[in-house]
């Protein structure tokens, strides 16, 4: 919202990290928290590929993670990075030689698992692509698969277990001294995951990327997700993040942000405050809504609509909002500009004139931001 001031209230203070970069994206320290997502197509498929990166970038992913399971796929790695508008993530597991192929195939990250990535030695010779190649590193613990001594320990996964893995992993990159990494503790359960970020955080200052592994579909996913990583995040943990759901990867971006817009952490494009409608409406608001999404996806600069179908909660939402529109009587409604009623429009055309308004205004923004530049 561009014309209301923050609120001290709603501040929330973020874990202090170290700055790595991935690519030319910041992580850590006081950079934005990236959205990242995760290609679903075959690596080899360079130009299904290459398509999805450019999709998830366009809907405002940082970075795009793509899995490198065979050295075909670590050919192809070589063509989607030089045609990535974003850093690429290369994702290794089980064989070493991924990880170095990849570093070498111009990827900006490896993303390694200490449970499978193999002994330390190994792990040492893709540490070295890694600094040759300039590329930074995750480690990304999974609760599914943790090392068998760990499993021997504590019985089963546990936060205690994933934790110590990814201590375990970090020491092995300050051994050779490479401090370029980030670190991941996921699991599919909720309150696993959160209990080994909150101890994670309290035992490394190092970037932190958050997810709730396999959290499913896109109903159920969005909403263990929302959960998990709302938690973190309110309370200042995380550095990057990615919504894992079984759906089109520019859905996982779209909820990432939707969480991090509604915790004021980050904004992009129009965030649509609306009513769920009942029979006070004035205009039919789901139609209306959905309509809106798809019309004003385009818009990337930051502000808020507000679309309420009747005067009980309209107004009063309208104020806090830089576009409203508020259902009335006699098949029109009021327009509300900058938080104040502005004139009224009939709902045959309020659609069509509330895009209207809503580009015009993220000109003004987008001019008032290049002049402040």
């Amino acid at each position: 919202m561009s014309h209301n001031p923050i609120r001290p209230w709603r501040n929330i203070e973020r874990r202090k990290s170290r700055q790595i970069m991935v690519g030319n994206v910041p992580v850590g320290g006081d950079a934005p928290i990236a959205v990242q997502t995760m290609t679903n197509t075959p690596t080899t498929d360079v130009a299904a590929t290459v398509a999805q990166v450019q999709a998830a970038a366009e809907a405002g992913a940082d970075i795009v993670r793509v899995s490198v399971p065979d050295q075909a796929s670590s050919r192809a790695l070589k063509e989607i990075v030089a045609e990535s508008p974003v850093p690429i993530v290369a994702d290794i597991h089980f064989h070493y030689k991924r990880g170095i192929e990849a570093a070498e195939a111009g990827a900006a990250c490896l993303r390694i698992n200490p449970g499978n990535i193999g002994s330390p030695d190994r792990v040492a010779e893709v540490i070295k692509a890694a600094r040759d190649h300039e590329c930074s590193i995750r480690i990304g613990v999974n609760a599914g698969s943790l090392e068998k001594h760990l499993l021997d320990k504590y019985g089963e996964p546990c936060p205690d277990a994933m934790v110590e893995s990814g201590l375990e992993h970090i020491r092995i990159l300050q051994e050779h001294d490479f401090h370029e990494y980030k670190i991941s503790v996921k699991a599919s359960d909720v309150f696993m995951s959160a209990a080994a970020y909150q101890m994670l955080a309290e035992a490394t200052d190092a970037p932190i990327h958050l997810g709730i592994t396999e959290a499913g579909g896109f109903v159920s996913g969005t909403i263990k997700s929302a959960i998990g990583l709302g938690q973190l995040l309110w309370m200042g943990i995380g550095d990057t993040l990615r919504v894992s759901l079984s759906a089109d990867p520019v859905e996982e971006v779209k909820v990432g942000y939707e969480i991090l817009k509604s915790l004021g952490l980050r904004h992009r494009g129009v965030n649509i405050i609306s009513c769920p409608s009942c029979a006070r409406q004035g205009f039919d608001v789901i139609k209306t809504v959905e309509a809106l999404e798809h019309r004003l996806a385009h818009i990337h600069t930051p502000m808020s609509l507000s679309i309420i179908g009747c005067v009980v909660n309209g107004p009063g939402e309208a104020l806090m909002t830089d576009v409203g529109f508020t259902g009335g009587g006699a098949g029109s409604g009021m327009v509300y500009l900058a938080g104040k009623a502005s004139h009224k429009m009939s709902n045959e055309q309020m659609i069509d004139h509330i895009v209207e308004q809503v580009e015009r205004k993220a000109h003004e923004l987008d001019a008032a931001q290049d002049a402040a530049e």
